[in-house]
């Protein structure tokens, strides 16, 4: 190990059992809304998009693909919104579901097939850090698309189809060029990423037991 190496500290990590129980902590003992930490993943995902100038957005039906929809109305806002898809617009519910509702108002259509053509960059929101299953059927058949045709990609928080806590692929996983991690780098993340602050307390770090 050179010195270098021992010089550099870790960086603090966050499990996703952390995760849950930090967003809960944020609203409930800090007033601060899911909704408010949703918007401002959105926005911090958006501006690392920003140097794009066709970028397709990819959810999933949970929070992560909530983070995703809120990118892309700033993406659209921007100018470098090629497309939004979504694995089932049907079941999106709460927030995500508010977010899908306020890009259909500004007339973006979310399809239900996924096409990137034209693409620059993918923004990778299918699957966050509560996946706990094997990917597969169409969210497999997206990601495999995804790594056989986007120029470059960027998750959100984890690549989806990698376990979080174990860096463990999950059946197939996307081949992100960059990871947007938010709040704190999670266990699992291999590759290059940037941590995004999206306005999470430190007290509620803390509460988890994890020191910044």
């Amino acid at each position: 190990m050179s010195s270098s190496d021992r010089l550099t500290p870790r960086p603090p990590t966050l499990s996703s059992a952390q995760a849950r129980e930090v967003d809960r902590l944020t609203e409930e003992r800090f007033g601060i809304p899911v909704d408010w930490l949703m918007e401002a993943a959105g926005w911090r995902c958006a501006e690392a998009c920003a140097g794009f100038s066709a970028v397709a957005v990819v959810c999933g039906t949970g929070n992560n693909g909530g983070d995703g929809l809120a990118a892309a109305r700033h993406l659209h806002r921007w100018g470098r919104l090629h497309s939004v898809a979504c694995l089932d617009r049907a079941r999106l519910s709460g927030l995500p579901a508010a977010r899908a509702r306020a890009l259909e108002l500004l007339g973006i259509q979310i399809a239900s097939e996924l096409r990137l053509e034209g693409v620059d960059l993918v923004l990778d929101g299918l699957f966050g850090t509560g996946l706990t299953r094997d990917v597969e059927g169409a969210a497999a058949a997206w990601i495999e698309l995804i790594n056989d045709r986007a120029p470059a990609v960027f998750s959100i928080d984890v690549p989806s189809g990698i376990d979080s806590d174990t860096g463990e692929v999950r059946g197939v996983a996307v081949r992100a060029t960059k990871t947007i991690t938010l709040g704190l780098a999670k266990p699992g993340l291999r590759g290059e990423f940037v941590v995004a602050d999206i306005g999470i307390p430190r007290e509620a770090y803390a509460a988890v037991g994890v020191e910044l």
